[in-house]
């Protein structure tokens, strides 16, 4: 192993100093949320600093990396696009493939939306399970905040700022009776995101669902994969995985959308009322902004400061 004069402590093993791909592919159909269209997707081990790079199997194998480069739509889900080719709601994806520490991935899917499966981040968690980690040679390069970075729009804001592990703090407020203000503060890390965040699910209000569907959204939602919140109550027979489900959620979002900046992250990002345009805002305004942050591998950060679970 390599190390640097001093060693520091890892999030959590000495496997964190490196990249990470699958063991063996895995893969899954399901329909897409908004798009309605059934969906084929398969993950395979990818090499060494190539990172997530989602690959159109109908269009003779397009591939786009999953980068703020090429972040398209990001009104109710996030988007990619290049050379005018959509792919549309990879944030839950992208948000489990951070939190568990996968590195270099092939994407494979055979229409323009990811499947939404159960409206959470568990069944990717565990498709990631069944796969396996490989650890790869490369070592892993973190991007360390430097300074504090700020997007308001209102009354709604996002920020991050220096900190030794990717802390996160969430708030919302959505003005139904079974909803409210919500707040949750968390440590990322593959326990935590497993226990806390995977099983939340996407969310709507009954209310807005004929609006959503005349702007052409939400054509493949159901209760089998959305909490929709009634007038009065929870419409879902199984209730709510969490109390403050909605905002677990959101915060699933937020992973996956500063997952486009390509690294792990080291830093406390606060959020209050922030949805994916603002997440997508902050990470733009960290990329155009080379001060703010460092890329660093584990061993360049002194003993003291360096990230523990």
């Amino acid at each position: 192993m390599v190390s640097g004069p001093r060693m520091a402590r890892t999030p959590l093993d000495p496997s964190a100093r490196y990249e990470h791909t699958l063991k063996r592919p895995v893969e899954v159909r399901g329909v897409g949320l908004h798009h309605g269209v059934g969906a084929e997707l398969r993950m395979l081990p990818a090499r060494s600093g190539s990172g997530v790079v989602f690959v159109r199997t109908d269009l003779d194998g397009f591939e786009i990396r999953a980068s703020w480069r090429h972040v398209a739509k990001v009104s109710y889900a996030t988007s990619l696009m290049r050379q005018g080719v959509l792919l549309s709601t990879t944030e839950h994806l992208l948000s489990v493939l951070r939190a568990l520490g996968v590195d270099n991935v092939r994407v494979e899917i055979d229409q323009l939306e990811l499947p939404i499966l159960d409206g959470s981040a568990l069944p990717f968690a565990q498709m990631l399970q069944e796969a396996g980690l490989k650890r790869q040679r490369r070592w892993r390069r973190y991007l360390r905040m430097r300074k504090r970075v700020e997007v308001r729009e209102g009354d709604k804001r996002i920020s991050i700022e220096p900190s030794p592990a990717f802390d996160v703090d969430c708030e919302t407020l959505y003005p139904h009776p079974l909803v409210g203000p919500q707040r949750i503060q968390l440590r990322i890390t593959p326990e935590n995101y497993l226990k806390q965040i995977a099983p939340a699910r996407t969310f709507g209000f009954e209310r807005d669902l004929a609006m959503l569907r005349d702007m052409g959204l939400i054509r493949g939602a159901s209760l089998e994969n959305a909490v929709c919140f009634g007038a009065d109550c929870v419409m879902n027979d199984s209730g709510l995985r969490y109390p403050d489900e909605p905002c677990r959620h959101k915060l699933l979002d937020l992973i996956g959308d500063v997952a486009l900046l390509g690294h792990p992250l080291l830093g406390r990002v606060v959020a209050r009322r922030a949805g994916h345009a603002m997440h997508v805002a902050l990470v733009d305004r960290i990329v155009h902004d080379a001060t703010c942050f460092d890329l660093v591998t584990l061993d360049q950060l002194p003993a003291d400061a360096a990230p523990s679970s």
